[in-house]
């Protein structure tokens, strides 16, 4: 059995240059948490396999192709491969989400 606990997981360099740690990395998936301050986002970007996001607490939006959404806790969001996109925070709280991506 392998456990990750967020807060003993260090945060890995990333082109976002947000707080990102890797929980779980496997054949089929990856697990990532992001937590980003108020005023803080994702670069636009593209990725060569589908992912979802789950937020976990906060408010963002988020930008998938020319879609624009609001977003909070509890929200389960697709993001196709190939397909630019982004998340930003636009509360006054950290906004959370894990990033899965399916490999």
């Amino acid at each position: 059995m392998k456990i990750a606990k967020v807060e003993n997981v260090a945060s890995f360099q990333n082109p976002h240059n947000v707080d990102a740690r890797k929980l779980c990395d496997m054949p089929g998936a990856s697990v990532t948490i992001m937590s980003l301050n108020p005023g803080e986002g994702l670069k636009k970007h593209t990725t060569p396999v589908d992912v979802f996001f789950y937020v976990l607490g906060g408010k963002g939006e988020v930008e998938i192709g020319d879609e624009t959404q609001t977003v909070e806790k509890d929200t389960l969001i697709e993001s196709p491969k190939n397909i630019p996109h982004l998340l930003r925070n636009t509360g006054k709280d950290p906004f959370r989400f894990l990033v899965v991506k399916l490999k």
